[in-house]
């Protein structure tokens, strides 16, 4: 049995401190949830599940934002919910395991979406605010003889060291990425996407449908000027990693036949699903073998792929997995990534779903790519097809 996408949206990706900052993650995320089922017209009893992705889920991200959501979004109290964390790709991932449910016949009709409040819950408070480390001893010592755990930025570092990546490289990928980002903006190709979201403004409440982190005024020189965020001499820094940020996005997922039933049309089906795991101290190297594994499954090539997205951690991650797979990178986040449009970690899956299916619809294009690494050493890797 197959399983088709009828809609994904996110909403519009607010900066660290910016127009989202007074948002709860339960309410942003319940803002994408809402207008899911009401602009399909959609009754959200029908929905057997809300699987949502998370990472930090401590504080206003606690106690099953998934189900919190549901409720807050208005939907039937028969409706459940749950909360999947696999780092940067858990709605990613809670894109697999709804499809994934639809096609072993568990599901029916099926929510996967995604929040993240970076703004309200920081990155990290699950570590720094709570009790213990999340690594043991024996963990520890498992990696003790490479130097240790690092944190990403560090192995971002030591991606861009071992494929031969230049300062110059870093940036000039990052520029690109604004560029791209700040034209698919002009353009309103994020319009079938993205839903409105009320935020106060000095002329009061305002519907906002613009990502705030996109840089139309930025250079080479700018970000030539940024200094080393996180090791000195380094190559990484703000302007060539994604943007702390906060957002919200969310998928239906069905099996055709029961988009069939409900009036609905399916804009995509999922051809393949692949997760990898990798070194968890070199950590975003999970993309490379992760495609190479989804490709694989889905028996077609990256030349047959119409769009990629491979998010942007960091630069150095989308231009090492272009150097080992030989990739064009024309075909590749073709309206910016997490550079420019921002990262909102538990989002970022279903966000990037949403802008890979409206630009195959825009383009014309059959297939698409989603990856993108994840803490610990992983990867998740997703092949669509467009449909009609």
């Amino acid at each position: 049995m197959d399983a088709v996408i009828v809609d994904a949206v996110r909403t519009p990706i607010g900066k660290r401190n910016g127009k989202l900052k007074d948002w709860h993650p339960v309410d942003l995320a319940a803002e994408a949830l809402h207008a899911l089922v009401e602009r399909n017209d959609l009754d959200p009893g029908v929905v057997d599940d809300v699987i949502m992705g998370c990472l930090t889920q401590t504080g206003e991200q606690g106690l099953n934002v998934g189900r919190n959501a549901a409720l807050a979004a208005g939907f039937p109290e028969s409706v459940p919910g749950t909360t999947v964390d696999r780092q940067c790709g858990s709605s990613q991932q809670a894109l697999h395991f709804a499809a994934q449910g639809v096609m072993a016949g568990a599901y029916d009709v099926v929510i996967a979406a995604g929040v993240e409040s970076m703004t309200r819950v920081p990155m990290g408070s699950t570590i720094y605010n709570s009790p213990g480390m999340p690594f043991g001893a024996r963990m520890t010592q498992r990696y003790q003889p490479a130097g240790g755990l690092v944190p990403q930025g560090v192995s971002a570092e030591r991606v861009a060291a071992q494929w031969g990546l230049t300062r110059e490289d870093l940036d000039a990928y990052s520029l690109e990425s604004h560029r791209r980002a700040a034209a698919a903006a002009a353009t309103k190709r994020f319009r079938r996407e993205i839903v409105p979201v009320l935020v106060e403004t000095t002329r009061g409440m305002k519907a906002w449908t613009d990502d705030e982190g996109v840089r139309r005024d930025t250079s080479m020189a700018a970000l030539a000027g940024l200094k080393p965020a996180f090791q000195p001499g380094g190559l990484i820094t703000a302007g060539n990693s994604s943007q702390i940020s906060d957002g919200a996005a969310a998928a239906l997922v069905t099996s055709a036949a029961r988009a069939a039933d409900l009036g609905l049309r399916a804009r995509a089906r999922f051809v393949a699903f692949a997760v990898a795991g990798v070194d968890p101290v070199l950590m975003l190297t999970g993309p490379i073998p992760a495609t190479r594994r989804v490709l694989e499954r889905s028996g077609l090539t990256l030349d047959e792929m119409d769009l990629v997205e491979v998010n942007e951690a960091f630069a150095s991650v989308v231009l090492a997995w272009a150097r080992e797979l030989g990739a064009d990178l024309d075909r590749v986040n073709v309206n910016g990534g997490a550079i420019a449009l921002g990262h909102p970690l538990g989002a970022s899956g279903a966000r990037i779903l949403a802008t890979l299916l409206a630009e195959l619809e825009r383009r014309g294009g059959r297939y698409g790519l989603q990856v993108m690494c994840e803490g610990g050493g992983m990867a998740n890797a997703t092949v669509i097809e467009r449909l009609g």
